[in-house]
């Protein structure tokens, strides 16, 4: 699968560390430092480009930027029109003691009205430490993610990819369920930041099946 990357801090590239080894061709965008995107690119292997080539190539484009920069981002990556967006964000105050927005709307939503034609997917991947790191599990498991989204076929993509990390990952419904898991990815970056617990924090999900 062919993913175009917007970011190419460290959430995007622990997706290019996680993803090219198992085949997918990946590019990197989006950083003010050129000479800094290009080595990033080849440290992990991947190709990089311009802004607004990620939709004119890629099968999903993944928007992982900060929350500041995501109009920006969203404005300089172009047509969007029928691509599977995977959200990646989380709407962070800079400072990362809060959210900058929540309970009645969220970010994936924020996106998706930037991006009205994409098919936006909101998955937030686990710590990027903690996929940067030899051992991306935590206590031996992979960590509990979340995926929402209107479009089932993007969604069960994105799911797919969010395995591979790896994940265990839970659908939970629409992209206003967004809403809800991104205050539970903000209490992860609380406890692993916030309360100095580190990066190896992970959330779990257990439950009987429907009957």
């Amino acid at each position: 699968m062919r993913i175009g990357v917007i970011g190419a801090g460290n959430i995007g590239t622990a997706l290019a560390r996680r993803l090219k080894p198992q085949g997918h061709e990946l590019i990197l965008t989006y950083r003010r430092d050129l000479e800094k995107l290009e080595r990033s690119a080849e440290t992990f292997g991947v190709g990089s480009g311009a802004p607004g080539e990620p939709p004119a190539w890629a099968d999903v484009v993944a928007l992982a930027v900060t929350w500041g920069a995501v109009p920006d981002a969203i404005a300089q990556a172009g047509d969007l029109s029928g691509r599977i967006l995977w959200d990646c964000t989380n709407a962070l105050l800079p400072d990362m003691r809060g959210l900058a927005i929540g309970t009645t709307t969220s970010g994936g939503e924020a996106v998706a009205r930037l991006a009205p034609r994409a098919r936006v997917v909101k998955g937030i991947p686990p710590m990027a430490e903690l996929l940067h790191s030899d051992d991306p599990t935590v206590n031996g498991r992979p960590a509990g993610l979340f995926v929402a989204g209107d479009d089932a076929p993007a969604k069960s993509v994105v799911a797919g990819l969010m395995m591979g990390l790896p994940g265990e990952v839970i659908d939970a419904g629409d992209l206003s369920a967004a809403r809800f898991i991104e205050p539970a990815m903000m209490l992860l970056v609380r406890l692993s930041y916030g309360l100095g617990r580190g990066p190896r924090v992970a959330l779990r999900f257990d439950g009987e099946a429907a009957r």
